[in-house]
């Protein structure tokens, strides 16, 4: 039986069986709470349960969900380390995972999450091993790019930050989560210096994540951030930020060598009067940049491929408008669904890493523009066969199965060797471009 979502991470924390959590007149930032606190930490359970939560249904009670449902509870569950396994099930070993399910019985669109448990703990314990760093919990989720950025050799870094983090905010995210790993590796050796014992998981981390590796990292990405300016490829946003950051840095100098100048301190004032040059040539440097657009998603091409699987779907419904559709069209129809989830599923695994919500939702409208572009041009290039003269080459789409002898008696007619012509073509092939 569903259970309301009021006092969801409570329910979450408290279920000993498989349950269901329906997410109807749910806004997104309740789910991420609500799912945050039930997960953050493993279920004190002694066997697997299949927790499932339902985000959408079809056409009748769509309106009942948040659009960002489905996407809020499974960005909140790999911000907490967990990953999409299709093939899961509620067995132990499949504990922090979960999986995107259609039922099609019921039309209705479900997370099933298997959530990690601590076998043979229960909640009090749990607590005390949450304040001792936990039971086998990394410092950091192994999903998460903070794991994969402190524990990947300096080779495999190099080679995978462009790739993973293509533009400048991003490597500057990057830089942010590294200085963030070299803090808290300078935090576990001052415990270690007093003397103060560190947990399993902190013993891990230190012995495992050296802190020269952090900083020849930290030098990489700020060599590349730097780099990224130089060559002009950064983003009108990014452009703008960028100027307001030395703008900000250029008024704050002003400032104290104006003071400094009151004080005497004349060597101070030109020290700093050197730094502010410097920071007026990046400034004119950044000004003469000509903004780059957003970088395209990862998997535009296959978005697009699925869009164009839902043409003949959203041409069914148009016609069948104030009609009951066939049994036929009614098949075709019911995949609409399932393609909008692979699209959305697509999209979300083009998701950079350190990426805004604003920039990522700002790149998935360039991608729907960019298919609205093709298919208006597409429609453009038909226009002028579908008005000049049919012809062996250009005959109408829609079969011409009424025929002038049809009409009236025939009157008969000497039989001649004239070859009789074939039928009109029924489908029109459209030659259309993935190249982005």
């Amino acid at each position: 039986m569903a259970t309301s979502v009021s006092g969801l991470a409570a329910s979450i924390r408290g279920a000993t069986e498989s349950e269901t959590f329906d997410l109807a007149g749910q806004g997104v930032s309740t789910i991420e709470k609500q799912i945050h606190d039930g997960f953050k930490e493993p279920l004190p359970l002694s066997e697997m349960i299949r927790l499932t939560f339902i985000t959408g249904a079809g056409k009748l009670g769509r309106q009942k969900y948040d659009e960002g449902a489905a996407q809020a509870v499974t960005r909140t569950l790999r911000e907490l380390g967990y990953e999409e396994d299709r093939g899961a099930s509620a067995v132990l070993e499949c504990g922090g995972t979960f999986k995107l399910q259609h039922d099609t019985g019921k039309n209705l669109k479900t997370v099933v999450v298997f959530p990690r448990v601590a076998v043979g703990i229960g909640e009090t314990e749990m607590e005390q091993l949450s304040l001792n760093g936990g039971p086998k919990q990394p410092l950091l989720a192994e999903d998460s790019p903070e794991y994969k950025l402190a524990h990947s050799t300096l080779d495999v870094f190099k080679r995978n930050i462009p790739i993973k983090c293509p533009s400048w905010t991003q490597t500057k995210g990057c830089v942010a989560a590294l200085i963030s790993i070299k803090e808290r590796l300078q935090g576990l050796e001052s415990k270690l210096m007093s003397g103060t014992v560190l947990t399993d998981a902190e013993q891990a981390f230190y012995d495992s994540v050296s802190l020269s590796s952090v900083e020849d990292k930290l030098a990489f990405v700020r060599e590349r951030m730097h780099e990224l300016v130089e060559g002009g490829n950064v983003t009108a946003e990014e452009r703008r930020n960028l100027l307001e950051q030395v703008n900000d840095k250029i008024k704050a100098l002003d400032t104290e060598i104006e003071q400094l100048k009151k004080e005497g301190k004349m060597k101070r004032v030109e020290t700093l009067q050197a730094k502010r040059a410097t920071l007026q040539a990046r400034k004119t440097k950044v000004e003469g940049i000509t903004p780059k657009p957003i970088h395209p998603l990862k998997h535009e091409t296959d978005i697009h491929n699925l869009r164009r699987e839902l043409l003949p779907i959203e041409e069914i419904e148009e016609k069948a408008k104030g009609r009951l559709m066939t049994l036929k069209e009614n098949q075709v129809v019911a995949r609409k669904d399932d393609i909008l989830q692979q699209i959305s599923d697509l999209e979300q695994q083009s998701r950079g890493w350190f990426e805004s919500d604003e920039i990522f939702q700002a790149r998935v409208q360039q991608s729907l523009s960019s298919w609205n572009n093709q298919k208006k041009n597409a429609k453009k290039a038909t226009k002028p066969a579908s008005k000049s003269k049919p012809t062996s080459m250009s005959l109408p789409t829609t079969a011409k199965w009424v025929t002038p002898a049809s009409r009236g008696k025939p009157a008969p007619k000497q039989q001649t060797n004239k070859p009789s012509t074939s039928g009109g073509l029924f489908a029109a092939m459209m030659n259309d471009s993935d190249s982005d």
